[in-house]
């Protein structure tokens, strides 16, 4: 079939095979060519390991340290007539390139949050990957969550806590600039947003691989974030996304305690700096503060995506030998280059002058949109999009 992208709001509904595979391929180039100078891990499980910083981290893991990987992910197969989801392409993509090299590289596409998904994890690494796992990555990124001992499914919600708040949105199929509000969310939505988003799975996972004794020696386990400053906190951090942020907190301070008397390991929090991904593109002020942004550090020569950000993680901080650069509650700061005080001067002074009229002189929109369809497998030059191609991978 000839593959073209379908966008209805913040997502695309198709995904191109071979631009997936295009995709997959220039984040493994940039992991060969800035290969790590110490030893990594060698048994990665990455929970959520098909898009965004979950698959930069099983591509930095395998092609930088050789790391056998095994992910979880929760992806649309592909039929006859309708091609699968890019995280579906991109994983298959992945595993062809480890199995190019030699490199063990299994995914489990099933529901991250079931206690089923965790038992055939486990029985993966122990039977199939030498028994225990060194690092643990969780990149679990879903609106909704059943929660395995009740039964109980909850929905998140993205609404703000006490007063209502608007910030400036931008109309990614329009390029039309607007003003989105908030509303306060009642405290049912708030624990809701809490149950799917916060760091209760992030433990049980942890609970669970520790009993069965698949974690090894001196593990090392890390959960994804991001906080943001002033112009994105009343919609990250200080609405119900925050909130559930604030218990994956909780959550890293419980498994620190527990792995470092168990295992002598370590669990942390990485604060990532904000990048075009599927999830990003779902939150109203995410476009336009992305679009200029990438404008901003893209002047200076410090705009990083994905690839860039994890493996920086992986060689500079949890695999570097020296010290963490820690946060005052203990998280690893990668995103320190956004909020350097200069960038946010001018991405706030731009900010608040773009309109409807301005939007492309004033940021890079043109940039961002490029991003957004790669995550899809679109926009790749070496690639013929009217061709005919099979879906099914």
């Amino acid at each position: 079939m000839i593959i073209k992208p379908k966008v209805r709001g913040f997502i695309c509904t198709t995904a191109h095979p071979k631009g997936c595979k295009v995709h997959v391929e220039e984040q493994i180039d940039y992991v060969k060519a800035h290969k790590p100078a110490s030893a990594g891990p060698k048994n990665v499980l990455v929970i959520g390991c098909s898009n965004g910083y979950g698959l930069a981290s099983r591509i930095s893991a395998a092609f930088g340290y050789g790391a056998n990987t095994l992910g979880v992910m929760f992806e649309k197969e592909p039929s006859e007539k309708r091609p699968a989801s890019a995280g579906w392409y991109n994983t298959k993509a992945f595993e062809a390139a480890a199995a190019a090299e030699g490199v063990f590289a299994k995914s489990l596409n099933a529901d991250a949050f079931s206690d089923e998904a965790k038992a055939q994890v486990i029985d993966v690494i122990k039977n199939e990957m030498g028994g225990k796992v060194d690092l643990v990555v969780y990149s679990l990124g879903s609106p909704r969550r059943t929660d395995p001992e009740t039964g109980v499914t909850y929905s998140s919600s993205l609404k703000a806590i006490g007063e209502p708040v608007t910030r400036k949105s931008l109309n990614t199929d329009t390029k039309e600039v607007s003003d989105f509000t908030l509303e306060p969310a009642t405290d049912e939505e708030i624990a809701n947003t809490v149950k799917v988003m916060g760091g209760e799975d992030w433990e049980r996972w942890i609970d669970q691989l520790s009993a069965a004794g698949v974690l090894a020696e001196g593990v090392q386990t890390t959960a994804y974030s991001y906080i943001g400053k002033d112009l994105t906190w009343p919609i990250y951090g200080g609405a119900t996304i925050g909130r559930a942020k604030q218990d994956v907190d909780r959550a890293c301070t419980a498994i620190q305690q527990k792995l470092k008397a168990e295992l002598n390991g370590s669990a942390h929090v990485s604060v990532l700096k904000a990048v075009v991904t599927q999830s990003s593109s779902a939150i109203p002020v995410m476009p336009l503060y992305l679009s200029i942004l990438i404008r901003v550090m893209k002047e200076r020569g410090t705009n990083e995506g994905c690839i860039e950000q994890v493996h920086g993680l992986l060689t500079e901080q949890l695999y570097s030998g020296a010290e963490l650069t820690l946060d005052e509650a203990g998280r690893i700061r990668m995103d320190l280059k956004e909020l350097e005080p200069d960038v946010q001067a001018e991405v706030e002074a731009i900010w608040n002058k773009v309109d409807s009229s301005n939007v492309s002189e004033l940021t890079d929109f043109a940039e961002y949109q490029k991003e957004f369809f790669k995550l899809f497998g679109f926009g790749y030059d070496q690639v013929d999009y009217e061709q005919d191609v099979n879906p099914i991978v």
